[in-house]
C-alpha cells in the first residue's frame, strides 16, 4: 500500500455542541486527531498545518447526522479502529460514525458536495398558519408551490442582496403525515447554497404568512454528491471500508 492516503469521516454533531460555530469544530477535531493518535499528514512551508478539510460548514444552531471531514494521513488500520480511536478522543455530542478510505484522484469534501438533506419541524406555538390544518391540505399547499415555473427570492449575504430562483435548488420537499415535519433535499453546492429557512420563508410570503423569530427545529440529516452520472448518493458512499 501507498504511504499516503485519504480518509473520509462521517460524523454527527448534536447537543450542545449545536452552537459551537465551525472554526471551533476544526480546532476540536485538530486537536481530536492528536488524542487519537491518528498519523496526520501536514503541510509543508512555514506553518504547517493538518490536513483535514470539511464539507459544508453547519449553521450554528443545527444539529446533523451527518457531516464529512476528510483527513490525509501517513498510516491506517482498519475503519473499525479509526472510529473507535476518535470516538475514544471526542465528547458524546461528537460522534464518529463512519471512516472510508478514498481513491487516491477522489475530490475533496467541500468540492463534492452538491446537495444536502434536512429535517425541518416547529417548535410548540411557533406553527404557522397553513401548517395547522389538515395534513392532505398542507400537501396540496406544498405541490402547488413546487408547481410554479419559478421561485424567486431575494437572498441576503455580507455581499448584499440579489435575487435568485429556489426553483432549480429544491429536490425534494414533503410533509410527513406522522412526524408533522418537512423533509427537504436542496441544492448545497458552493454558488447555489440554498438554505431550510429559505425555503420556508418564501413559501409562507406566497401564502401572505411568515415565519416567527426561534421558530425552527433543523437537522441535517446527510450530505450527498454527484456521481459522473450525475445521480445523487450520500458522501459517505464514497469510498471503501479498509
Amino acid at each position: 500500500m501507498s504511504d499516503h492516503f485519504k480518509v473520509r469521516i462521517k460524523f454527527q454533531k448534536t447537543g450542545a455542541i449545536r452552537y459551537i460555530g465551525h472554526l471551533d469544530v476544526m480546532r476540536f477535531f485538530q486537536k481530536c486527531t492528536r488524542r487519537a493518535d491518528i498519523d496526520v499528514c501536514y503541510s509543508t512551508g512555514f506553518s504547517p498545518h493538518q490536513l483535514l478539510t470539511f464539507a459544508a460548514p453547519l449553521s450554528v444552531g443545527l444539529e446533523s447526522l451527518g457531516e464529512y471531514m476528510d483527513v490525509e494521513v501517513n498510516a491506517v488500520t482498519s475503519t473499525a479502529d479509526f472510529v473507535k480511536r476518535l470516538n475514544e478522543a471526542s465528547v458524546p455530542e461528537i460522534r464518529i460514525v463512519d471512516a472510508k478510505l478514498l481513491p487516491e484522484k477522489a475530490e475533496n469534501a467541500m468540492a463534492s458536495v452538491a446537495a444536502a438533506s434536512y429535517q425541518v419541524s416547529f417548535r410548540e406555538g411557533r406553527v404557522p398558519e397553513c401548517f395547522q390544518g389538515s395534513n392532505d391540505a398542507i400537501q396540496v399547499a406544498l405541490t402547488e408551490f413546487l408547481s410554479q415555473e419559478s421561485l424567486p427570492y431575494v437572498k441576503e449575504s455580507k455581499k448584499g442582496t440579489r435575487e435568485i430562483d429556489l426553483k432549480e435548488g429544491i429536490y425534494a420537499l414533503t410533509w410527513d403525515t406522522e412526524g408533522h415535519f418537512l423533509t427537504m433535499l436542496l441544492d448545497a453546492s458552493s454558488g447555489d447554497n440554498i438554505k431550510p429557512i429559505q425555503v420556508l420563508d418564501c413559501f409562507l410570503k406566497r401564502l401572505g404568512q411568515s415565519l416567527a423569530d426561534n421558530a425552527l427545529t433543523i437537522t441535517r440529516l446527510d450530505v450527498l454528491t454527484r456521481t459522473d452520472d450525475g445521480v445523487l448518493i450520500s458522501m459517505n458512499d464514497v469510498g471503501e471500508e479498509f
